[in-house]
C-alpha cells in the first residue's frame, strides 16, 4: 500500500496526534503491526474509521489509555523459550559470579513474567542478593501487573514445564503462593526489582548495566527505531556486558553491529566489545 493512500495518511495523522498530545511516539513502530492493532480497536469499540478514533483520542484521555493498552506488546510467559533461559543459566550467569554487584535492565518487561523468571535463575545461581534489576515498560497499567506479580493459576502447568526445560533445580511451586485462583510470586523475588516507566522510542540511557534483556520487542519497531534502541543499549552496557534479544531479532543489520560480538548466536545473546 502506498504512503499516499488515505488509510496510511490516517494512520500517520493518528500517530502524530498521539505524540503531540500525550508524548508517546509510535511513529517508528512497524506499520503492519500498528495497523492490525488499530483495526482491532476500531472493531472492539464500534468506530467507523481512524479519523473518528483520532477525534476520540484527542478529546477523551480514557479512550487514549485504552488504545495505549492495545499498542502494548504483552505476549509473554514465564521462561518463554526455555532453551534461551537454559543458555543464560549455563553460559551467562557463571561469568557474573566474580562481580560484587550486578545491574540488570529488562527493557519492555510487559506484565513481568520474564523478569520473575530471571529472578528465579539468579536466585538459584546465588546471584540474586547482589543484583539490582530494573524492569521498564511504557504502560503504567501493565507495569502495575508486573509489580503485583499475580498470574492465573491455569498457566502454572505451562510455567512449570518451561521452568524445568530451562534447567530449574528446585520445585517451581517454591516460588509462588496459590490464592483464590491465582499464583502470587514470592516477595523474596520482588525485593531487588524496580519497575519504572521508560519508553524506548523517546527516553534515554540506563547506565552501567551488566546485562540487558529486550526480547521480542524490537520486531515491532522499524529499522530507525531499532538503531536508536541498540544505541541506548550500547551506551548503557559496561564493556563485556551482555545483551539478550528475541529469537527473531538481531543486532547484525544495525549501525551498532560493531559494538557487539556474538556470545551465543543461536540464542541471540551478544557481548559488548571491550574498549581497546
Amino acid at each position: 500500500m502506498k504512503e499516499s493512500d488515505p488509510a496510511n495518511i490516517e494512520v500517520r495523522l493518528l500517530l502524530d496526534a498521539i505524540f503531540f498530545q500525550y508524548g508517546y511516539d509510535f511513529r517508528s513502530y512497524a506499520k503492519a503491526s500498528i495497523k492490525r492493532r488499530i483495526a482491532g480497536f476500531l472493531t472492539k469499540y464500534e468506530l467507523t474509521n481512524i479519523s473518528e478514533l483520532q477525534h476520540h483520542v484527542l478529546h477523551d484521555e480514557m479512550i487514549f489509555r485504552q488504545l495505549l493498552l492495545e499498542f502494548s506488546i504483552n505476549v509473554t510467559e514465564m521462561f518463554r523459550d526455555p532453551l534461551f533461559y537454559k543458555a543464560v543459566c549455563e553460559k551467562v550467569l557463571p561469568g557474573l559470579l566474580v562481580k560484587d554487584h550486578l545491574k540488570i535492565w529488562h527493557a519492555g518487561c510487559a506484565s513481568g513474567e520474564e523478569i520473575y523468571s530471571l529472578a528465579i535463575l539468579l536466585s538459584e545461581a546465588g546471584l540474586y542478593e547482589r543484583t539490582q534489576i530494573y524492569g521498564t515498560d511504557f504502560n503504567e497499567v501493565i507495569l502495575k501487573k508486573a509489580r503485583e506479580g499475580i498470574y492465573p493459576i491455569n498457566k502454572l502447568k505451562l510455567f512449570t514445564q518451561n521452568y524445568q526445560l530451562a534447567g530449574g533445580v528446585c520445585d517451581f511451586s517454591d516460588y509462588y503462593t496459590a490464592k483464590f485462583g491465582s499464583a502470587v510470586m514470592n516477595q523474596s523475588l520482588k525485593k531487588n526489582i524496580v519497575f519504572a516507566d521508560h519508553n524506548l522510542a523517546t527516553d534515554g540511557v540506563f547506565g552501567e548495566m551488566d546485562l540487558i534483556f529486550c526480547r521480542n520487542v524490537l520486531i515491532y519497531f522499524d529499522k530507525n527505531l531499532q538503531d536508536r534502541v541498540f544505541g541506548l543499549f550500547s551506551e548503557s552496557l559496561t564493556p563485556g556486558g551482555m545483551m539478550c534479544l528475541g529469537a527473531r531479532e538481531s543486532v547484525k543489520f544495525s549501525k551498532y553491529v560493531n559494538d557487539f560480538e556474538d556470545f551465543d548466536a543461536m540464542r541471540k545473546i551478544y557481548r559488548k566489545k571491550e574498549v581497546l
